[in-house]
């Protein structure tokens, strides 16, 4: 098991992007994620995965590919895109700081996951979302035409249950 998150760290490093606009940037590299940072928003201001204890984040930040927001070298915002880099992507704990919407930031994330190299040729993206459809809908998602085909098993207040 070990080994592998090593050979993903490898992974990480040579196969990093980093993209610019004016004082904002994007970056692969998950040596510069704020994992508090993260794990505040998420557990304090997502609808998705409130109370997510930052044991938890770190471990999907291991096994996912990951896009941190930037403005210089201030987090502002996060997605990761959990796949096998070969058929399917699932976009994940997508968010832009409250302080910073309005600027065009979540559409350049979007933009930058969707034409990743590495993130190309898939049969299948998913995601999940209470309240972004129409900048969804702006890459290509779409409801499904049948849901029926969806399965899922979901544990509510997973994060807030007492071990």
């Amino acid at each position: 098991m070990q080994s592998g998150i090593v050979i993903m760290n490898i992974f990480d490093k040579f196969l990093s992007m980093d993209d610019y606009k004016d004082q904002y940037s994007i970056s692969t590299k998950k040596e510069k994620l704020d994992i508090e940072y993260i794990q505040r928003f998420l557990s304090h201001c997502s609808y998705w995965a409130e109370g997510i204890p930052v044991e938890i984040v770190q471990k999907s930040i291991e096994h996912s590919m990951c896009f941190g927001v930037y403005e210089d070298e201030k987090q502002i915002g996060f997605a990761r895109v959990i796949t096998d880099y070969t058929t399917f992507g699932y976009i994940a704990d997508v968010f832009i700081d409250e302080n910073y919407r309005g600027r065009g930031l979540s559409k350049w994330l979007m933009e930058c996951i969707m034409n990743h190299p590495l993130l190309q040729g898939f049969r299948v993206w998913q995601l999940s979302t209470q309240d972004a459809h129409g900048l969804y809908a702006r890459f290509g998602f779409v409801i499904p035409e049948d849901p029926k085909r969806l399965m899922r098993k979901v544990v509510p207040d997973i994060y807030k249950k007492k071990s």
